[in-house]
């Protein structure tokens, strides 16, 4: 009976939010409450799991995905994601512009989220492809699929960061998986596919050609780089020192502080509120204005996040994760494919990649206590599953669309078979990986 009621707790979840575009921070809040009452949790304690599964979602989270965003702000307004873009372009030439722009793509889609890159990309895809007379889908493909593989499988951004502290996983190592996975992946679902693409015709908008800065006011090539990347550099660089320590002391204690996830960003964020900002003549009003509108545009992404841990709380406390754990157990599936499978079937019918993979960890959690379980990889093979497919409830699917002015048909052929081809290229890696890690 309690499956009954998950099952049908998740169904009205889907409903509310695609039908009754209910705001989904309060469709995960409204289905919490019902969940704990038809599970037969006291009343009076509904709200204390509530609570309790949102400071434990956000507590570990917050950090992170702010100072994340603050850093992807700062790498747009400076200049150095512009930079990037054109350095790269100079050095791979015509020849090789669609791996110029996956490139560019991968490097600024760390530190940016998908949509704020998404809007920023694009003037340079519809420039790129006027100046070398190439079809803008052609062009700009793989650009998108770097942008969403990143946002999808990599932290800090916000839905593996959310897994990774949900799973207890290791984010250093979470993101090193994470790279290996996502090149590959990146290259079948970019360069490869888009060559099938070559006939699908947009129109060349000139709406989206946006105003470049001035090369005198833009950062270096190289500090552009390196202050995108200081995440994954501090996070790889500590979790090799951490693995490379092995005694006990001062030592380890000072390499253990440095590597939580928190402590680097912060650290990155110091070190690019000088390199992009300070050094580059911006004042600090202006530095902290930029970090104050980054944490408005990701407000609401944190209630979601928190009304996903208050619902995955509710099962735990009601005993259900239980059933649904020797429920799973029982099939002869293995549970990074249950993990992805689950992500897959939400994704299709919610739209949201961050909903995906949030509500997927309350119904996957009773499998991770089974030894062959990599709570790395299961991260990875959420954040893989909650890319399948986008299609029409997907507001991704739609900024594709109407930017490219392309007919639904047209959209479905290249937009949503890429990130259907990131799905299962990223469960294949996933796999893969598994074979070789303990």
């Amino acid at each position: 009976m309690s499956i009954l009621i998950i099952l049908f707790c998740i169904g009205l979840l889907v409903l509310l939010i695609t039908k009754l575009k209910l705001n989904a921070f309060l469709a995960f809040l409204l289905i919490a409450i019902l969940a704990g009452l038809l599970l037969g949790i006291e009343p009076a304690k509904i709200t204390g799991s509530i609570q309790k599964g949102m400071g434990d979602m956000l507590g570990s989270l917050i950090i992170v995905v702010a100072c994340g965003a603050m850093l992807g702000k700062l790498t747009a307004d400076s200049g150095a994601a512009q930079q990037i873009a054109s350095g790269l372009m100079k050095l791979f030439g015509e020849r090789y512009i669609q791996w110029a722009l996956m490139i560019t793509g991968f490097i600024i889609g760390i530190p940016l989220f998908y949509n704020v890159g998404f809007v920023l990309v694009i003037p340079l895809i519809f420039s790129v492809a006027a100046k070398y007379k190439l079809p803008v889908v052609y062009v700009g493909l793989p650009m998108l699929a770097a942008l969403s593989v990143t946002h999808g499988f990599l932290p800090p951004h916000p839905s593996p960061a959310a897994l990774v502290a949900a799973f207890h996983a290791d984010m250093g190592k979470t993101l090193m998986y994470g790279v290996l996975i996502a090149i590959p992946t990146v290259i079948l679902a970019g360069p490869v596919f888009s060559r099938t693409l070559k006939k699908i015709k947009a129109p060349m908008l000139q709406t989206f050609k946006s105003e470049a800065l001035p090369d005198d006011q833009l950062p270096s090539l190289s500090i552009s780089i390196f202050s995108s990347l200081l995440p994954v550099i501090l996070l790889a660089l500590t979790t090799f020192l951490g693995g490379a320590v092995k005694e006990a002391g001062p030592l380890k204690t000072f390499i253990s502080f440095i590597s939580d996830p928190a402590i680097v960003m912060i650290l990155a964020l110091a070190v690019a509120t000088y390199t992009l900002g300070l050094r580059m003549h911006m004042g600090m009003k202006r530095i902290m204005d930029i970090y104050g509108d980054a944490v408005k545009d990701i407000a609401m992404l944190l209630l979601i996040m928190g009304g996903a841990g208050s619902l995955k709380q509710i099962l735990l406390d009601s005993g259900v994760s239980a059933e649904i754990g020797q429920i799973l157990n029982g099939l002869d599936v293995h549970p990074l494919v249950l993990g992805w499978a689950m992500a897959c079937l939400i994704r299709v019918c919610v739209g949201s990649a961050t909903v995906a993979g949030l509500t997927a960890v309350g119904i996957i959690m009773p499998v991770m206590s089974r030894p062959d379980v990599n709570p790395n990889l299961m991260v990875l093979s959420i954040g893989a599953g909650s890319l399948m497919f986008s299609h029409v409830n997907d507001a991704g699917f739609w900024l594709f669309k109407e930017y490219f002015g392309l007919s639904i048909k047209d959209t479905i052929r290249s937009w949503s078979l890429m990130e259907t081809i990131v799905a299962i290229a990223g469960l294949g890696g996933v796999m893969v990986l598994n074979a070789f890690v303990s």
